[in-house]
């Protein structure tokens, strides 16, 4: 065993003792993150200044990233705003590491998203790769065994030299650790805009599957258990990470603070993957807690919090990478690929042959006790003496000023619905091929071909289908589908209903695979909470969340806060990634996004309005961004779910794909390069019926909408489901396999190979 010096080089562990002999000693309390009325408390709390080592413990635990300081009192809603038929499959909800869902069978499902924005932007490689790593650990630690992971990636604007460099480490990272581990990467979005350029956006999602009685949860219950730290060894990397890199905004003076930015290894942690799942099996654990953000004082202070209230831990035990590392500095680092399990004296035998079959180190530190304080000692002295519910659980909780933005009544006045709209054929068709070929619109698999999408061999759909979807039964084919969704120009506009849209539109992506919308986990991104314009931004978007996952039915199972991510004062776009996962009771009914066959026909589901503003229409060929969002209406959208389900268990279509960015002429495009087969396509139903003109009949961006296939033979079929459902319908076209083009009659044509050139070449071009 690897242990620190009692005197080493950095110098002798500030005691309790010491503490109170030395009450006016003055304390970094601002370099860690902490501000004068944050420190007057914890001093206030403890009844004398603070040791180092309480000192390190406070300033990660009570930041931004671990406490959510400034956002609890609205994300209290999700808890709230519930019904019974909301909670009827949730099985563990917000407050554990991931939510974990019923889904049918004795099977669970645990997912989440996360964010790891800043690290990505100083060390683009180990911020994405470990930002992995955390959320795959979050997974394990309830019971479950990874299947499958996701990204949602916002990176600044695709012709700015630094966008190459952050694009290439992060997109390596991701792929790097997720092959490496041996997990499909199933779907996600990329999306390039100017407001992230000093500030990327890396949300990693990891779904998990388990039996129900796997279920394991963070807890420290049972005097005299003892406390287990196993995996990696602990180093210097992602020192103060939580608290003063995730924490804190940007200068204008570029990537700095790299020692906060972990380094991931993930050959350790799939074998730490495997010897969690044996450990288990075996039921030799009775709580876990994964090593992540704030290290070993997040995972003791929240496993005595959680469970009896009491824990006794001698730091000099920890195996450490570097034998100089301070007390404090164990306690803040944030090393990957290490987990804290609370264990029984007498399954301790055989918890430590477990580790030593799979040669991952393994340190007991420690054990749990009935004083309801959380006791840290090094080398035989008391450095850390505190209730750890102060340090977990019973954080500040501010009201942040609001303030209604004065900028916003100008912008959402600029329409883009007084923009040219052009009626030509000619000028329509070269619009519709700059939107094909668009950065946000184009061809991702520059990026997605990096990724292993069907590894492990449960993989039912991935990118480019609307939704990801894997097997978790091979017997019975029961399965789930996820999809992520946010759109920021939206949200830049009007918040609540651009989070909405997010919202509805993840809800339409699982909807459209054949899956049952089941729970919601969201990654909400904003800027400074210290700027009350954001706040508003953020009051606003939680609030439409939860009033949306209310008049859905579908429960938040927990997220991620993300604040402070701008560069000097300006904000990135509000950015809720919404992930919402389905259940489908069998994969083989699985819809694909784009048609197969000749000679199906193509209907449009939902009606189209002039909602130009924010679309990408307005982005690419006006460079305009201005209006209001499309409108959501979250009924419709449950009923269109419900038709899509209903539709596929009659195996009536063939396909379906949903409209949003780029609208009708985005979607019919990717349905005809899906498989290579083409279509002639008629607007004139569109505009007669719905009042509009052929460009917002192409481009339109309203919400509610979908492109389905249908075989002839099931037309009547098809139709008298809409109408029972009360789903506007309308014939827009046919599939014809030997046509090779997407022909929109009496407007424009294109053909596949045109296509496909403009819409796969504009990321290899940037980046290859």
């Amino acid at each position: 065993m690897t242990a620190v010096s009692k005197t080493s080089s950095r110098g002798v562990a500030d005691t309790v003792s010491n503490a109170i002999a030395t009450p006016e000693k003055e304390q970094p309390y601002g370099a860690l993150g902490l501000k004068a009325d944050e420190y007057a408390k914890i001093r206030e709390i403890l009844g004398r200044r603070p040791t180092s080592g309480e000192l390190a413990m406070y300033s990660v635990m009570w930041s931004e990233h671990c406490s959510y300081k400034s956002s609890k009192m609205y994300l209290r809603q999700f808890g709230e705003k519930v019904t019974p038929a909301m909670k009827k499959n949730l099985m563990v909800g917000m407050g554990e590491n991931a939510g974990v869902l019923d889904v049918g069978e004795g099977w669970a499902v645990t997912f989440k998203i996360e964010s790891h924005n800043h690290p990505s932007y100083i060390e683009p490689f180990q911020g994405a790769a470990t930002g992995v790593g955390g959320i795959v650990r979050d997974i394990i630690s309830m019971g479950a065994r990874p299947v499958a992971v996701m990204d949602a990636l916002r990176f600044g604007d695709i012709n700015d030299p630094d966008t190459a460099r952050v694009v290439h480490g992060v997109v390596s990272g991701i792929s790097f650790y997720g092959n490496c581990l041996g997990l499909p990467n199933i779907g996600g979005e990329t999306v390039f805009d100017r407001v992230y350029q000093g500030n990327p956006l890396v949300n990693a999602l990891s779904v998990g599957v388990l039996r129900h009685e796997d279920l394991h949860l963070a807890n420290a219950r049972g005097v005299g258990n003892q406390v287990v730290l196993f995996g990696a060894r602990t180093g210097g990397d992602g020192i103060g990470g939580a608290s003063i890199l995730a924490s804190d905004t940007f200068s204008a003076g570029g990537p700095t603070k790299r020692p906060a930015v972990q380094v991931g290894d993930p050959f350790a942690e799939k074998v730490l993957i495997e010897c969690c799942l044996e450990l288990f099996q075996g039921k030799l654990v009775e709580g876990i807690q994964d090593l992540g953000a704030a290290g070993i004082s997040c995972a003791t202070s929240e496993l005595a919090s959680n469970g009896d209230g009491g824990m006794f831990i001698e730091l000099e035990k920890v195996l450490l990478r570097d034998p100089t590392l301070t007390a404090e500095e164990i306690l803040m680092s944030e090393s990957q690929e290490r987990m804290m399990a609370i264990v029984t004296p007498k399954k301790l035998e055989g918890f430590l042959a477990v580790t030593k079959k799979w040669d991952v180190e393994t340190s007991v530190l420690g054990e749990v006790t009935d004083t309801g304080r959380l006791i840290i000692n090094w080398h035989g002295e008391e450095i850390v003496n505190v209730l750890p519910r102060t340090v977990a659980v019973d954080g500040p909780v501010y009201e942040r000023p609001l303030a209604y933005p004065t900028w916003i009544d100008a912008l959402q006045a600029d329409t883009a619905s007084v923009l040219p709209r052009a009626l030509d054929g000619e000028t329509l068709r070269e619009q519709f091929l700059d939107l094909l070929g668009s950065p946000n619109l184009a061809d991702p698999s520059w990026i997605t071909d990096q990724y292993d999408h069907y590894v492990q061999g449960n993989t039912a759909l991935a990118f480019p289908d609307d939704g990801g979807m894997i097997r978790v039964d091979e017997e019975s084919g029961l399965g789930f589908s996820i999809a992520t969704d946010a759109n920021g120009r939206y949200c830049q506009l009007d918040p609540y209903r651009g989070a909405q849209l997010a919202l509805a539109e993840a809800y339409r992506n699982v909807a459209a695979t054949g899956a049952v919308p089941a729970g919601v986990s969201d990654c909400l991104n904003f800027g400074s909470p210290e700027n009350p314009e954001v706040m508003w931004q953020f009051r606003e978007a939680v609030t439409a969340l939860a009033d949306g996952c209310l008049e859905l039915e579908i429960p938040v199972t927990g997220g991620n806060v993300s604040f402070y991510n701008q560069t000097g004062d300006q904000p990135i776009h509000p950015t809720p990634v919404v992930a919402v996962l389905g259940v489908i009771d069998d994969v083989a009914r699985r819809i694909p996004s784009g048609w197969q066959d000749d000679g199906h026909n193509i209907y449009l589901l939902g009606d189209t309005r002039l909602e130009l503003d924010g679309s990408a229409w307005a982005g690419v060929v006006h460079n305009h961004l201005g209006g209001r969002p499309p409108i959501v209406d979250l009924g419709r959208e449950k009923a269109l779910a419900g038709l899509l389900h209903a539709a596929s268990k009659e195996a009536l279509i063939d396909s379906a794909h949903d409209l949003s960015e780029g609208g009708l002429a985005q979607a019919l495009a990717e349905a005809v390069m899906r498989f290579g087969v083409g279509a002639r396509v008629w607007l004139g139903d569109i505009l007669d019926r719905d009042g509009v003109d052929a460009s917002t009949a192409l481009f339109s961006e309203s919400a509610g909408r979908v492109i389905v296939s249908v075989p002839r033979e099931d037309d009547v079929k098809f139709l008298g489901l809409c109408a029972g459902r009360y789903i506007p319908v309308l014939r827009i076209g046919v599939t014809d396999a030997t046509l090779h083009a997407l022909e929109v009659q009496d407007v424009f044509a294109a053909s596949l190979a045109e296509m496909r050139d403009r819409h796969q070449s504009p990321l290899p071009a940037a980046f290859a």
